[in-house]
């Protein structure tokens, strides 16, 4: 009995949250290796882009919450997330025929770019303190548990209850729905393979008749269409603040990093190690261990290696492992 309800802790404190972070995590990777697969630089923006978009999904759910219109035991931000994608997208878009264009006419070299988008970074920072403003924001409504801690206990007579967030369940199901559509856009549409073969060979590409410029539309499109909905996922499962999504992206690099960079199967399987990794090492394992061993072995102490303030640092000590010793990443990125 005491190793199921050591089991159903496990679920509850690693297992159910990892698969959760990971999937947000996942989402935003993804964008950030496709710009970098067909843009070739890194967007430090992208942090602060899933911010802004979870600004406007806010904004929206206030507005939809204000006229009595909700979702029922869903999210109201899941109604509200379209219009949060179009502004994120339309910001996407502004910002390169604004910005990047310029700088992808003159064929500047990736490390300039990179520094524009840090550039970019600050003024949608700026941006989204004006909209929104700086402070904590809850705006998940809906059913908040969809398995019934109670109703498990009653059901299978154990100490330990299960629990299931339903923002961790719709995190999960967004991510697969998002990963197998951009998959199928990628492998069986004719613009996705365009895409494809502008990341793999842009020259090559051109003499075959590809727009280059629709394909770059195309780019920002799906990313910011990414960053807008892992931002809102992270948004309902944690809360909102717009610093807290620049953090983001160290987990965010190191996850495109340690599947490949430009791999969008790498980014995915890189974010789940990156999020369980950092679970593993800043979780307190004492509830765990104390439905397997004596009491009075324990002790006073959490069994925590780092505490959850240094979870950013599990993140670049997994990067810089990566760079070290495999910088091509599992899949072999670039």
């Amino acid at each position: 009995m005491d190793t199921l309800n050591a089991l159903v802790a496990f679920l509850n404190f690693i297992v159910i949250p990892g698969l959760a972070y990971g999937s947000q995590l996942a989402l935003g990777a993804l964008g950030l290796t496709l710009i970098f697969s067909v843009l070739r630089f890194s967007n430090f923006a992208h942090g602060d882009t899933m911010a802004f978009g979870t600004a406007f999904v806010i904004l929206f759910t206030w507005w939809f919450q204000s006229m009595g219109i909700t979702a029922g035991p869903l999210p109201t931000a899941l109604l509200a997330l379209p219009f949060g994608i179009l502004a994120t997208i339309a910001m996407m878009l502004a910002t390169d025929r604004v910005v990047y264009r310029f700088y992808r006419n003159q064929k500047a070299k990736p490390i300039i770019v990179v520094i524009v988008s840090t550039g970019v970074m600050f003024v949608m920072n700026g941006l989204v303190r004006m909209i929104i403003g700086t402070q904590e924001i809850n705006f998940g409504d809906g059913a908040r548990m969809w398995l019934s801690p109670q109703d498990f206990k009653t059901w299978t007579g154990l100490a330990e209850p299960l629990a299931i967030k339903g923002t961790a369940a719709i995190s999960v199901m967004a991510a697969l729905i998002c990963c197998a559509l951009l998959f199928w856009f990628l492998q069986k549409t004719r613009t996705g393979k365009s895409m494809r073969a502008y990341s793999d060979n842009e020259d090559l590409a051109l003499l075959s008749g590809i727009n280059p410029e629709r394909v770059v539309m195309i780019t920002w499109i799906i990313a910011g269409a990414l960053a807008c909905i892992a931002g809102t996922l992270y948004g309902l499962d944690k809360s909102y603040r717009g610093i807290v999504y620049f953090s983001l992206l160290m987990p965010m690099f190191a996850a495109a990093i340690v599947g490949g960079l430009g791999s969008p199967v790498g980014a995915i399987v890189g974010s789940f190690i990156v999020a369980f990794s950092e679970l593993i090492v800043t979780s307190a394992w004492k509830k765990i261990l104390g439905y397997l061993a004596p009491p009075d072995w324990l002790g006073d102490g959490l069994y925590q290696a780092l505490s959850t303030d240094y979870k950013v640092a599990v993140s670049f000590g997994i990067l810089i492992i990566v760079l070290l010793f495999r910088p091509q990443g599992i899949f072999g990125g670039k």
